[in-house]
């Protein structure tokens, strides 16, 4: 099946993105009189060039949240859950496993994933601002919705942390994913919902891996800008 991407690139994704939730801010700062404080939390690595347009235009800080699928003990690439580097963990509902392996399988799953989620953080947290998310608006970014899992437990992390709100973003998602990811954040914003919906990776010209350096480098730019507190 022939198609056209959506977007050249993760960069020009975030751009487009960017505009949108800016335009929703002050929007937002007028209907209530209160100009909302946003801090941008990318999933990394390729939710990072995503979410660095997006903390450009708003003038605020960019920061992380890692959080990686656990994956099947027999087929790496079935998700059976997502969990973050902080430990918090959450379960498709899926029955994925034999009742006898179910407990020994998942503890195994669960700390592999566990470890890679922290392994990436220390690649990447030193190069994040220290940011106070209480009472602020919560971006929380990827560079595509396949499952949700990931979203939605970066986004219980984020919760956690007492926000004013948590905003989930993307440039592409599948429509049908929308009703489920509801009741994960207070806004979504999905700039694309193409049916049938490929692997995230087809809806973009250009999708390469986004390496650490890349992703560090993203990083320092923006907290090299010297980042506001606020919307411009």
């Amino acid at each position: 099946m022939s198609y056209t991407p959506l977007f050249a690139d993760r960069i020009h994704a975030g751009e487009e993105l960017a505009q949108v939730i800016y335009d929703l801010l002050i929007q937002q700062t007028i209907d209530s009189g209160v100009k909302p404080v946003p801090i941008v939390y990318a999933l990394p690595r390729g939710g990072i060039p995503v979410a660095a347009p997006i903390a450009r235009l708003l003038g605020c800080p960019l920061t992380i949240v890692v959080a990686k699928k656990i994956s099947h003990p027999e087929n790496p690439e079935l998700a059976i859950g997502a969990v973050t580097s902080s430990g918090n963990v959450l379960w498709t509902e899926q029955k994925l496993f034999r009742p006898k392996h179910d407990a020994r399988w998942r503890e195994g799953a669960l700390n592999k994933a566990i470890g890679q989620a922290k392994s990436l953080e220390e690649q990447l947290i030193s190069a994040c601002p220290q940011v106070n998310v209480e009472n602020a608006t919560a971006i929380l970014v990827d560079d595509g919705i396949a499952t949700g899992m990931t979203m939605a437990v970066a986004a219980n992390a984020i919760k956690a942390l007492s926000p004013a709100a948590i905003w989930l973003c993307t440039p592409v998602a599948p429509q049908k994913l929308l009703p489920w990811l509801n009741q994960w954040g207070d806004r979504i914003v999905v700039l694309k919902t193409p049916e049938p919906f490929w692997s995230v990776s087809n809806f973009y010209a250009q999708f390469p891996q986004v390496d650490t350096l890349e992703a560090l480098t993203y990083l320092q730019e923006q907290k090299t800008i010297g980042n506001t507190d606020s919307c411009d």
